[in-house]
């Protein structure tokens, strides 16, 4: 089974298979951040060299699973899995942990991409914090009303330079605290929070610390699954797995 993973789901998947008899799992990690925890079993770092690469490394290991179970905003890797899986016929599932909803008290302005934050964030405050992940900090850094303001981005790992000169980084890596967050958005004077709709628990707090200090969340909403299974669960993806192997 190939398992692309990255996430704390694929970990946990690649935990509860490993011994699984006759089953030979393969976790792909595009790339690793440092002191990142490995999952178990036989490891891939690198990329495929897209859908034709990652097609041909599936053809020379059939039969095989595919379960992807990477960040729910790495739509370039999801979209070669269900091209690759196409081509191969190689059963694929998407494994995709819930996104966040929003609770009566919060401030949520939701947006459908990236772009949209950036231009919907000069009318709801004045210094934001973005967490939106380093790779795509240029979008608020190169755009004409974004970059005329304050920007204060939180990364795990420090992004390409250069930066203008108005902008700040925070390294930081989760899971994080409700205690720490609301510190942060207090002593920074925080006005405005831009994060994506990753789901999850270790990031969740500066949701909860941005309701209880009436902060604005712009929440960008997670792109669709496209692939024919989809599970919120690892429960789910264990149990597909199983089901798999039995039929075969």
């Amino acid at each position: 089974m190939l398992l692309l993973g990255g996430t704390a789901e694929g970990r946990e998947l690649a935990v509860r298979l490993r011994d699984l008899r006759d089953l030979r799992v393969v976790t792909s990690l595009a790339g690793r951040l440092e002191d990142s925890p490995l999952p178990p079993g036989e490891l891939r770092s690198g990329g495929f060299g897209g859908v034709d690469g990652l097609a041909a490394w599936l053809r020379g290991c059939v039969p095989v699973l595919v379960v992807d179970a990477t960040h729910p905003f790495a739509a370039q890797i999801s979209t070669n899995a269900l091209a690759a899986s196409e081509l191969t016929r190689a059963p694929l599932l998407r494994l995709r942990r819930p996104g966040w909803t929003a609770n009566v008290d919060d401030r949520w302005l939701r947006v459908p991409s990236l772009a949209a934050a950036a231009d919907l964030l000069p009318t709801v405050g004045r210094l934001p914090l973005l967490t939106t992940g380093r790779q795509d900090l240029s979008i608020f850094t190169t755009h004409p009303v974004c970059s005329l303001i304050d920007l204060v981005a939180r990364c795990v790992e420090p992004p390409e330079p250069p930066l203008p000169a108005r902008t700040t980084v925070l390294l930081a890596r989760g899971p994080y605290t409700l205690a720490g967050e609301r510190a942060l958005l207090r002593e920074l004077r925080i006005d405005v929070l831009v994060t994506k709709d990753s789901g999850g628990e270790a990031t969740r707090p500066k949701l909860d610390a941005a309701r209880e200090l009436g902060v604005p969340v712009v929440m960008v909403d997670r792109p669709p699954s496209l692939a024919p299974v989809s599970v919120l669960s690892v429960d789910e993806a264990d149990g597909w797995v199983r089901a798999q192997l039995a039929a075969r």
